[in-house]
């Protein structure tokens, strides 16, 4: 039995306060060989286990678990789990609470989000000053400004060599506490990226261009990617300074993009990559991972948990729409507080992009934001009118939704009729959301 071992079982009896006093733990560890260090507000159990060789497993073998009971250890937890398979590695976290555990893949997110850096910042200059602040880091992507390619977009995304390096850097860059360039920054994992079967990969036959110019054209775009082969491409849709280029055969766009990454374009160079496509049997509410307050489900009609039926489409209270002479049951107020701007504050120009979801209570500004998010051309409105049996004009919006990548469109309207324009967008909007 090695020092180490016996050290952490020690210190697992002081934690479970006279419980089996560490006595379990140690059987568990000389029967299974597997060593248990405690660091960081974390125990963890083997990583490697005896006998190991080779690399670690891959990213996609770890599963998170969650709301495990407090009183339940590494000698309870190790033999429901190893019904699965071989454990590599079970980091125990100190504090626990809740009575049924919930499992899922694990993101295993080695990725931040950095917001409100100074424009004129470059590359290595975000870097560096990374580096200097956190351990682990690999790589910084920055992206050009869409109208002025010479300063960045404001933010950056900084990439680590694992998860763990990458959740003790977003600890010790929490606002307030690191200010580079005199900056207050923003910190947050990064989303992560989308992720479609390799089945489907092999069938896409479009790429997706960014960093382009503003004043690029959608036929300079199909002239620049015609040149390695003439009429390979079939069509160029280009929103602002990024584009989805449709190509007729799959062969052509996998030569394309190897032939055309890092080429400029009216000055401008631009990143190719095979784009991705939507997958339009998951809910919006699964593409924001969860983070949707229980305010917005109640504004956005999903089902109730208990009983399985559809909440009636509500709105926040100061917006709530009367419907066939009924006010919509509405969730709580969402808050809405204001603040005094003392002398002094800074104002830091700000993307709505960057934001959390949290930060929106308008269902017109969800759809924005997810249409964004999805890489789909905006949400389009278009109102119709009916009049009344007593006179009065009804309205509703019917919303095209167009997903560029796949050149899918698909129309969304509610079957309910407002009386002004803005409740009628923002019922369109709620009922588009709940239908994606």
């Amino acid at each position: 039995m090695h020092e180490e071992n016996k050290a952490a079982a020690n210190g697992c009896s002081k934690i479970r306060r006279g419980t089996q006093n560490g006595a379990a733990l140690l059987a568990l560890m000389e029967k299974t060989g597997y060593s248990m260090v405690q660091q960081n507000g974390q125990r963890k159990f083997g990583g490697p286990p005896p006998g190991w060789e080779g690399p670690p497993p891959p990213r996609g073998c770890e599963v998170f678990v969650g709301k495990i009971p407090r009183d339940m250890y590494e000698d309870e937890l190790v033999p429901v789990f190893e019904r699965a398979g071989k454990i590599y590695e079970l980091r125990l976290m100190m504090e626990f609470s809740g009575k049924f555990i919930g499992v899922c893949v694990s993101l295993d997110n080695c990725r931040l989000f950095i917001g409100a850096i100074p424009k004129d910042k470059k590359k290595e200059e975000i870097l560096n000053e990374m580096k200097k602040v956190t351990e682990g880091v690999v790589d910084v992507i920055v992206y050009p400004n869409a109208t002025d390619k010479t300063k960045n977009r404001g933010f950056a995304f900084v990439e680590y060599e694992s998860h763990r390096a990458a959740a003790m850097a977003r600890r010790r860059l929490i606002p307030g506490t690191f200010q580079p360039w005199g900056h207050t920054i923003q910190v947050d994992w990064a989303d992560p990226e989308k992720v479609v079967d390799e089945e489907t990969m092999q069938r896409v036959k479009v790429l997706y261009v960014r960093n382009l110019m503003i004043s690029t054209t959608e036929d300079k775009i199909k002239a620049e990617f015609n040149k390695f082969k003439p009429g390979v491409v079939e069509r160029v849709k280009k929103l602002r300074d990024y584009a989805f280029v449709h190509f007729f055969h799959r062969e052509d766009a996998v030569a394309a993009m190897s032939v055309m990454n890092g080429k400029c374009i009216d000055g401008a160079s631009i990143e190719v990559t095979l784009a991705k496509p939507v997958n339009k049997e998951s809910s919006w509410k699964q593409h924001f991972n969860g983070q949707i307050s229980p305010s917005s489900e109640n504004l956005l009609g999903f089902p109730n948990k208990e009983d399985g039926t559809q909440k009636s489409l509500g709105k926040p209270a100061s917006l709530s729409i009367r419907l066939n002479g009924q006010h919509s049951p509405g969730p709580p107020e969402v808050e809405r507080s204001t603040y005094p701007i003392f002398p002094g504050i800074k104002l830091t120009p700000t993307s709505m992009y960057s934001l959390k979801l949290s930060h929106f209570s308008s269902a017109v500004m969800h759809l924005d934001y997810f249409c964004h998010k999805n890489s789909w051309a905006p949400p389009e409105y278009c109102l119709y009118s009916t009049t009344s049996q007593d006179g009065k004009v009804l309205l509703v919006y019917k919303v095209l939704i167009s997903s560029i990548a796949d050149d899918s469109q698909t129309y969304f309207m509610p079957e309910k009729l407002c009386t002004t324009v803005e409740d009628a967008k923002e019922l369109a909007a709620q009922f588009t959301l709940l239908h994606l």
